[in-house]
């Protein structure tokens, strides 16, 4: 195909899908005070209805990967669509918590293909050469999606209500579900089985295990928390309005653009230098528990520079997909990317959801505001849940390098 009909044809369809799936991902960091004074939610139930598209999304991943291997993007991602956009019109007349979770549910089942289906679609048609790059527009296209769920979606809040502007998506869906089912290029169908055993060959693989054990918590720990928790811990903790914390929510998805761009440099450039991608990876999630530590410090004058680092620093968390693609045999890669979303979005369904039980341990105040120490705590047994991974990570690269120098010929003298 010619650069122009990939673009047209493949690229714009499936990067509008992701950047809905961002979007609606990440929204209701935004509408969270709407949802808590219009239904009286309380913090468990609010993380529970936003974690809802995280476990439904992970129950997706294995049967959406065997469907776009068998059927190809183009049907799957359509079909898809047409579910999401049920539940999101579902949301929008919602009128009751089981109904709210039920919609989100639906949503998030929906879209649970969208970035697989986009990259399946541009493996068939970009060279190999250009994939990476490729593949890293279309998550910059997520970025957009997840920074347009923050100031924007307020502003058109405030305007025509939450209600309208999920029937608004809702259509968005829709039309995106056409554009793809009119502009992508067609698939033949094929025989694909994932079985057990081969499913069991993923996660025991060493390289994958290694690769989860640094980066899957801190990954679920970004995904769950900067999509639902950031927003309340402005408002609850540094007390600000809602516009504030629209804006700062709205700055700190931006910088997913910007941290992804930077991660993909850092990691080449150290590369040149013989430093492995993983070591990247812990040099990264070092930093990432160092904001987190930061924001447990609860130190007033840099809550907005945490608000946006915590983003911004989170996004080495996204390593992890190239380390997986990297160190596993070819023959995997595709049922490890479906293994790995899966182990990643149950993993953000519980942290969403432990979180908004750890902060229901304190009582709220008038406002429905929870206290600074109820984010402390809860921040805290995040920190102790990521740092085992990163000690462990850290010691097997002592041993490696001491077993380096061990085994290293001495240099003869003179």
């Amino acid at each position: 195909m010619e650069p122009a009909a990939i673009l047209v044809c493949v690229f714009l369809p499936y990067a509008l899908g992701h950047f809905l799936s961002s979007l609606l991902r990440n929204v209701n960091a935004v509408l969270a005070p709407q949802f808590m004074q219009a239904l009286h939610l309380t913090p468990a139930q609010l993380g529970m209805l936003t974690s809802a598209f995280f476990f439904a999304f992970a129950l997706a991943q294995l049967p959406v990967g065997l469907a776009l291997d068998r059927y190809g993007p183009r049907k799957v991602q359509a079909s898809l669509l047409l579910l999401a956009a049920s539940g999101v019109v579902m949301f929008a007349f919602g009128r009751t918590f089981g109904m709210l979770v039920a919609a989100r549910f639906l949503v998030g089942l929906g879209l649970g293909g969208s970035f697989m289906a986009g990259v399946k679609a541009l493996s068939a048609v970009v060279t190999p050469a250009r994939l990476p790059s490729v593949n890293g527009y279309l998550i910059a296209v997520g970025g957009i999606g997840a920074a347009a769920s923050t100031m924007p979606v307020r502003m058109v809040v405030d305007h025509i209500g939450w209600r309208w502007m999920f029937l608004a998506l809702a259509v968005g869906v829709l039309a995106t579900a056409l554009l793809v089912w009119v502009l992508a290029p067609r698939s033949e169908k094929r025989d694909a089985r994932m079985d057990g055993s081969s499913l069991l060959a993923v996660y025991r693989h060493p390289a994958f295990r290694r690769t989860i054990s640094l980066v899957l918590v801190p990954h679920a720990v970004f995904f769950g928390i900067q999509g639902m928790w950031i927003g309340r811990w402005l408002s609850d903790v540094a007390h600000f309005s809602e516009g504030a914390v629209a804006y700062l929510l709205y700055l700190s998805m931006a910088s997913v653009i910007f941290g992804a761009i930077a991660v993909g440099m850092i990691t080449e450039h150290a590369g040149k230098r013989g430093i492995k991608p993983l070591n990247v990876a812990a040099a990264g999630i070092a930093l990432f528990l160092l904001v987190q530590l930061a924001i447990v410090a609860d130190y007033p004058p840099v809550y907005q520079s945490l608000s946006v680092l915590f983003t911004l620093v989170g996004t080495i968390t996204g390593i992890e997909y190239a380390l997986v693609a990297q160190s596993m045999p070819k023959e995997l890669t595709g049922r490890a990317a479906t293994c790995l979303n899966l182990l990643i979005f149950v993993l953000a369904f519980l942290v969403q959801a432990g979180f908004g039980l750890v902060l229901s341990l304190w009582p709220a105040d008038a406002h429905g505001h929870y206290p600074a120490i109820a984010y402390r705590v809860a921040f805290a047994v995040l920190i102790s849940v990521q740092l085992p991974g990163l000690v462990k990570c850290a010691l097997q690269f002592k041993h490696a390098r001491k077993a380096h120098h061990e085994t290293a010929p001495l240099r003869p003298a003179g």
